[in-house]
């Protein structure tokens, strides 16, 4: 073999080693797992790192790192590789809002599942069967004072001359105030319109702050952006305003992750799946409420909840 030659085959067999030693560490660098700022967030976050650690996939935790907005451009931008998101949002993401797909679990769902591989190469594993829709709440004495059950009578109340400045004021996250389809999908399809006034605007998008600032009235709150799956609103005397039109889309918890990071383990999709079948809307309220009214950190009301059902040790 001459020099040239043998010079050209050292180099192949360096290139090729290079090529699997740079495979084998991609495949072997932790799986970077986020979640929203919220505390079933937090919750479902911590739930996903320690199913995904206890079946021997390494991962590195991102969570609590912000809102819809800010997880969504993490996962493109390829800073996180997989993250809980909700079918709901789905309607806003790709601008369906209209479609009625999203008013079903599954429906939704297939839709968003199919829309995000196709557009983006995200994929969505085993959905959970809760529905964590937007709602609004109203303390019980200002509900019963009112006759307010539907978010139908509170239009009525708002524009009524029974209303007195002052009566009614929201707190709310800047995303939901400002979402098409959160606050104003409610105003346009129920016909009111909330004042500068009637609103108390509030960092993140955490409602265990709004419900608890309106049990509290700060500021002269008395009602609160809450979700489907709260677990304090009862318990801090509020009551949530039945949606009769169905404005809001089903948000049912999934796990979303990029195809690549998937491709590298695929049993990551057979660790979470059992956790998500298990977290029912009620299952879901009371695990939130360990965190929103009794103090609990998330990551232990998570491992404890994992514990409970044989899927950690």
């Amino acid at each position: 073999m001459n020099v040239a030659l043998r010079a050209i085959t050292v180099w192949l067999a360096a290139a090729v080693w290079c090529g699997v030693a740079l495979a084998q560490a991609a495949a072997t660098q932790p799986l970077r797992v986020g979640s929203k700022i919220d505390t079933e967030g937090k919750l479902l976050g911590h739930m996903m790192v320690l199913a995904l650690e206890a079946n021997g996939i390494k991962t590195q935790s991102k969570v609590s790192l912000g809102n819809t907005q800010v997880m969504r451009g993490a996962i493109m931008a390829g800073e996180i590789d997989i993250y809980p998101e909700y079918t709901g949002n789905g309607a806003f993401i790709f601008a369906e809002e209209k479609s009625p797909v999203w008013k079903n679990l599954q429906t939704g769902y297939d839709r968003v599942k199919a829309l995000d591989y196709a557009k983006n190469k995200i994929v969505w594993l085993q959905a959970a069967p809760a529905n964590n829709s937007w709602t609004i709440a109203v303390r019980k004495d200002v509900a019963a004072a009112n006759k307010l059950v539907t978010l139908g009578d509170l239009s009525k109340w708002l524009a009524s001359s029974q209303y007195k400045a002052g009566q009614f004021k929201l707190a709310a996250s800047a995303e939901f105030v400002e979402r098409s389809d959160a606050l104003p999908a409610f105003q346009a399809a129920y016909n009111f319109k909330l004042k500068p006034d009637q609103l108390l605007t509030l960092a993140g998008g955490d409602t265990s702050v709004t419900v608890r600032a309106a049990y509290e009235k700060t500021s002269g709150v008395n009602a609160a952006m809450a979700y489907g799956t709260d677990g304090a609103v009862a318990a801090l005397g509020l009551v949530i305003l039945d949606d009769t039109l169905g404005v809001q889309p089903v948000y049912a918890p999934a796990p979303i992750i990029r195809e690549d990071a998937l491709k590298k383990n695929p049993n990551i999709a057979e660790s979470l799946a059992p956790v998500f079948k298990l977290l029912d809307r009620p299952t879901l309220q009371s695990l939130n409420a360990k965190i929103q009214l009794e103090g609990q950190d998330a990551k232990k009301v998570a491992g404890d909840f994992l514990k409970s059902k044989g899927l950690l040790k």
